[in-house]
């Protein structure tokens, strides 16, 4: 019922930017959470950014600074602005959206979704 893309990962040099996108479709609601996490490999996927329905946001201590959380509601898109990218941010990035949607039988549900993934190398 809900299918997000993301998009905008790539290669960079350190200090270079780069801003990822995740665009959510289908018969939507609202999104009511908004987070963005990243995963190294040989580690255990964390939690990088988050922002609210209310618009509270919040940053893991790496990245406090750098990243900025945002969102078009009427475009059902989140974003992760990144600056000053380091080596230690490569990782794939993920976004998860807590989606209220419409199912197939129009009655209203929530659950959360995940994006496919994209990946973010920061490299000389």
């Amino acid at each position: 019922q809900v299918q997000l893309v993301e998009s905008g990962g790539g290669l960079v040099q350190p200090g270079g930017s780069l801003r990822l996108s995740c665009a959510a479709s289908g018969s939507i609601i609202s999104i009511y959470a908004m987070d963005w996490y990243r995963q190294a490999p040989g580690k255990q996927r964390e939690l990088v950014a988050s922002l609210t329905s209310g618009g509270s946001t919040n940053y893991a201590d790496s990245v406090k600074g750098r990243f900025t959380i945002s969102r078009d509601n009427a475009k059902n898109m989140v974003y992760l602005q990144m600056n000053n990218l380091k080596p230690e941010d490569t990782a794939a990035y993920y976004c998860k959206l807590g989606v209220a949607y419409y199912t197939y039988y129009s009655s209203p549900e929530e659950r959360d979704y995940w994006g496919q993934g994209t990946q973010v190398t920061v490299s000389s």
